[in-house]
């Protein structure tokens, strides 16, 4: 009887069927697998009670555990045991914090056919045994890691592989001619990896002829394209060969792919003509751009009806553009600048396919504008800019209201200009100089329209005072036109004005005496007008002004003293009828040639060419006594006068309780313990105390004697209502900044508020911004040490706001956007860290659905805004990516972020320089060059870049660029749990503005 329970247990085992058993075994194998995880919370599902097959990452085959999708799950340890699972044939490890060498606990897993350990940092070099891994592997995806080394040879042996993706590693070795052993491949996908050695494509690829799929992108190739490589892949379907060294002749064979969909042979040293016959006729995408490549373009391209893009600029192609490509059904991408092709634009441009961007700039081309390129409604950019074009502008471009960027200067266009350019829609550039345009400025114009280039025409007319409402404009070019009339006082509201050139024309009239908010001028230029009156004084206080034209005019009185206050880079009042003495700070060498042709001013110890004023005073002839003694007695009277006022004024007021003296309408509410009170900060908003201003008010530095240290307090307003803009500004910094709390983001002590005046207090850091130490130099700054910041600080400051932006994208609930990311709006204190400041433009990030949010108009600074957000006003975090990455490219080049050099912002002059091949050590800012930073430095140089991608979908995360810069700077900053990036930036760069992380799901590849 006492073994009747064990006999029935037995019995009862006996009848279950097989895969119920084995169910129980590898839920039993599976809960083991989750204890050596650490038990994470996103496997809370799997328990005792329930089947592993209904687990989410499980898939079951009769029972039996086939697949582990483990992506994107943070795991940082790949269990020893994970290869217990008789069946397993998929295991996806992607997209998680594994480190260390290749992984060889996999060789366990027999029956494997799919192996994902991608985005992940893996280091080390991979094992030469590779090959011991499933001989049923079909798809091994290593990409983005950190491997290391040469890519072993007896992964040829792996001979049921179909799919190998290696790209985007840091492979400093080789790659082997074996690769060409793996007959049954379909993607082979090694790009990305700019340390390999120099190679020539091996000729043993051409036995790779079930190929679909070859990237080689930045790989470091050498020598010609091998035509026998190619000749049997007939299943070849994208091709991209890009970004390497390629030279010779492009082989016809590739023309002849009856397969091939992308072909992309852009940014190499390929010679010769593209071949005549082209039979590839599934041709989508075609980029041989950035070569130097001869000849015409192909009639053949006219067979290509399913072409979308055709990629030809930067090479030496000369003839006519074929009008059998203007006929092609869905081309909606033509880009052809910078050739020499000669000859009219085909007219039938447009009127077969829409056209999205149409870009043949810097040939020589002649004739007119094909009258249809927005016949299809989607047209973002006409880009035609230094040819030989006539005629007037046709009128379906000045109704293409999807325009964004118009580029028609250095022409011989003429006629009046269409009205309905400047208010399309999303219309961001229109630079239309050098040309024979007439017409009259709008009174409106679009509300992102940001830079307006119009010199060298014969535009007429006076400014509109609704210039006002252009609030959007950063750059201003008006010279030698035919303006005339008076300068608007409404010109100088556009607060983000950067330059104003209106030079050369007939402007007459006064200068405006008050200066609402040109708080970001840099440039201004108003010479060879007709203007009289005075110079305001209110010039003399715009902060960042470095350069000032008023030459040949009619001005007159003395020359304001706040002038001198200024750091000219350029000072011309040349040529005008000024008298009096020149400011003492302007009378030295650097200002010689300024003052010239102003025959009544002097000089009190004269440095130029002026008179000396002693000389000037003892010539002139003395008042007589008369005069003299009415005016001491005026002069007293007055003053005793004063005094009496004065007295009686201080006596009323100070027998005044204090809370009677309004201090009882101010109201504080405190974010941080703090130790003053209201009057504290109120009492000592005095002139002496100011740091700082900008659009929104003034900032002070305010002793706060119970504690001896300083706060800075920011200043909204000081009117009888408070602007609704400058509300919206403080709102947001107050919603934002009081409550979050980070090392990186500047504190908000509290705020002071009562109706028409709003005080924000903030911690005080000493060495104010980071602009000010980049830049404070050029622009004049007397704070900033003649030594700058050496490259370790830079590096630390770096890493520091990558923290706090990190913080806000990745770690608030709602996601915090800044919209202003920028070097005035990283502050430092005493030991260099930095913090992030100004949230004013700041927005939290509701995600509903991950659709970007829509703001009404564009905010940033110019240089810093992010291209999408000018354009489609979409806002998500990768709009502050973009800011920092121009930062990034600050801190290496040590150029201004809205200044790569007099055509270009920085971003856009760093991506040209990349595209130019110099070295890019030479691009490093002089103050910190060192062989011995010179590889951190470019990595950071990259990885600005990638943060400056024109598409946001390539552009990495805050995680991702925190990561790298802490690879940097390993030994300085210590990386905490909450802070670990998603998955690992490797930082490599093709010739195209675009991510190497890229998608496979994106390119449709397995």
């Amino acid at each position: 009887m006492t073994h009747l329970p064990l006999l029935l247990l037995f019995l009862f085992l006996t009848s279950l069927p097989f895969s119920v058993i084995s169910q129980l075994d590898e839920r039993s194998t599976l809960l083991d697998l989750k204890r050596a995880l650490g038990d994470p919370p996103s496997l809370r599902q799997w328990n005792n009670t329930t089947s592993p097959c209904d687990w989410s990452e499980i898939t079951c085959v009769a029972g039996n555990v086939t697949k582990i999708n483990f992506k994107n799950q943070n795991f940082t340890e790949i269990p020893t045991n994970i290869c217990d699972f008789p069946n397993l044939e998929t295991l996806d490890l992607s997209y998680n914090l594994f480190s260390g060498e290749f992984p060889t606990v996999l060789y366990n897993c027999t029956k494997l056919r799919h192996l994902d350990l991608s985005q992940n940092y893996f280091n080390g070099s991979l094992p030469s045994d590779i090959d011991r891994l499933s001989p049923e592997l079909e798809v091994l995806d290593l990409s983005a890691n950190g491997f290391s080394g040469d890519i072993p040879k007896k992964i040829g042996l792996l001979s049921k592989l179909t799919v190998l993706n290696l790209y985007a590693s840091e492979y400093d070795g080789t790659f082997p001619s074996e690769i060409g052993d793996l007959t049954e491949l379909e993607t082979l996908r090694l790009e990305y990896n700019d340390k390999f050695l120099p190679a020539e494509i091996p000729l043993e690829f051409g036995r790779l002829t079930k190929l679909k799929y070859l990237l080689f992108t930045e790989t470091n190739l050498i020598g010609e394209i091998p035509a026998v490589v190619f000749e049997n892949m007939t299943d070849l379907q994208h091709v991209d060969l890009s970004a390497n060294k390629l030279s010779g002749r492009i082989p016809e064979v590739l023309f002849g792919l009856k397969n091939l969909t992308v072909l992309y042979l852009y940014v190499n040293n390929l010679t010769g003509e593209i071949p005549k016959s082209i039979s590839a006729t599934n041709i989508v995408d075609l980029d041989l751009s950035y070569n130097e490549l001869t000849g015409s373009i192909p009639e053949s391209i006219g067979n290509l009806k399913k072409l979308e893009s055709l990629n030809l600029m930067h090479n030496q192609l000369t003839g006519v553009i074929p009008a059998v490509i203007a006929k092609l059904p869905v081309l909606n991408d033509v880009r052809l600048f910078t050739n020499k092709l000669t000859g009219d634009i085909p007219a039938d441009f447009g009127l077969h396919s829409t056209l999205e961007a149409f870009e043949v700039s810097e040939n020589q081309l002649t004739g007119k504008l094909p009258e249809n390129l927005c016949k299809g409604g989607k047209l973002t950019g006409v880009v035609v800019f230094s040819n030989n074009l006539t005629g007037v502008i046709p009128e379906s471009l000045g109704n293409c209201g999807s325009l964004v960027s118009v580029q028609f200067h250095n022409n011989r266009f003429s006629g009046e200009f269409p009205s309905g350019i400047w208010t399309a829609k999303e219309m961001y550039s229109l630079q239309v100089s050098n040309n024979f345009f007439t017409g009259k400025l709008p009174e409106k114009v679009a509300v992102n329209l940001s830079r307006i280039e119009i010199d060298n025409n014969e535009f007429s007319g006076e400014i509109p005072r609704t210039i006002g409402s252009w609030s959007s404009l950063e750059v201003f070019k008006a010279s030698n036109n035919r303006f005339s009339g008076e300068i608007p006082k409404e010109l100088t509201s556009l607060s983000r004005l950067i330059s104003i050139f209106l030079d050369s024309n007939s402007l007459s009239g006064e200068l405006p005496d008050e200066i609402i908010s040109w708080k970001s001028l840099v440039t201004l230029s108003f010479s060879k007008n007709k203007l009289s009156g005075e110079i305001p004084g209110a010039l003399g206080l715009l902060p960042g002004l470095l350069d000032l034209d008023l030459s040949e005019n009619e001005l007159s009185g003395e020359i304001p003293p706040e002038i001198g206050n200024l750091k000219f880079t350029t000072l011309n009042l040349s040529s005008n009828k000024l008298t009096g003495e020149v400011p003492d700070q302007l009378d030295n060498l650097a200002y010689e040639t300024s003052f010239l042709n102003n025959s009544n001013l002097c000089a009190d110890r004269p440095v130029v060419k002026l008179e000396d004023c002693r000389k000037v005073i003892r010539r002139s002839k003395h008042f007589p006594g008369k005069i003299l003694a009415m005016i001491l007695v005026i002069a007293v009277l007055l003053l005793g006068v004063t005094l009496i006022a004065t007295f009686f004024v201080v006596r009323d007021y100070t027998r005044k309780p204090r809370r009677s003296r309004g201090l009882e309408t101010w109201k504080l509410t405190s974010f941080h313990r703090v130790d003053f009170a209201e009057h504290d900060i109120v009492s000592n908003l005095l002139e002496q105390n100011v740091i700082g201003s900008g659009g929104s008010g003034k900032v002070y530095r305010i002793f706060i004697g119970s504690s001896g240290e300083n706060v800075a307090v920011k200043r909204i307003w000081d009117n009888k209502k408070l602007d609704k803009n400058l509300e919206k500004e403080f709102i947001a910094e107050v919603e934002i900044l009081g409550t979050i709390r980070h090392v990186n983001i500047v504190k908000l002590l509290c705020c002071i508020s009562r109706e028409d005046s709003k005080l924000l207090v903030y911690e005080y850091l000493e060495k104010r911004s980071l602009d000010q130490w980049l830049h404070g130099k050029k622009k004049g700054g007397g704070d900033v040490e003649a030594n700058s910041l050496n490259w370790a600080q830079r590096l630390n400051i770096a890493v520091g706001a990558a923290q706090g932006l990190c913080y806000m994208h990745h770690d608030c609930t709602p996601a915090i956007i800044h919209r202003d990311v920028k070097s005035s709006n990283i502050l430092l204190d005493y030991e260099f860290n930095a913090k992030i400041a100004d949230f004013g433009l700041a927005k939290l990030l509701v995600k509903q659905n991950q659709q970007p949010h829509t703001m009404s108009a564009v905010a940033g600074s110019f240089g810093y805004i992010a291209p999408e957000y000018a354009y489609t006003s979409k806002v998500d975090e990768k709009i502050d990516v973009y800011s920092f990455g121009v930062v990034l490219l600050e801190l290496v080049t040590g150029r201004e972020g809205n200044n790569g050099d007099e055509h270009t912002n920085l971003a856009d002059w760093s991506w040209q320089y990349y595209k130019s091949r110099k070295p890019i050590t030479e691009a490093f800012d002089e103050d910190i060059k060192d062989a011995s930073n010179s590889e951190e430095m470019t990595t950071v140089f990259k990885l600005g870049l990638m943060c400056t991608n024109t598409l946001p979908s390539h552009r990495p995360s805050m995680k991702e660029v925190l990561y790298v810069l802490r690879q940097q700077g390993i030994e300085a900053t210590k990386k905490t749990a909450a802070e670990a990036p998603e998955a690992p930036l490797l930082v490599s760069l093709s010739g195209r503005r675009t991510s190497k992380r890229v998608e496979d799901e994106a390119l449709g590849f397995v």
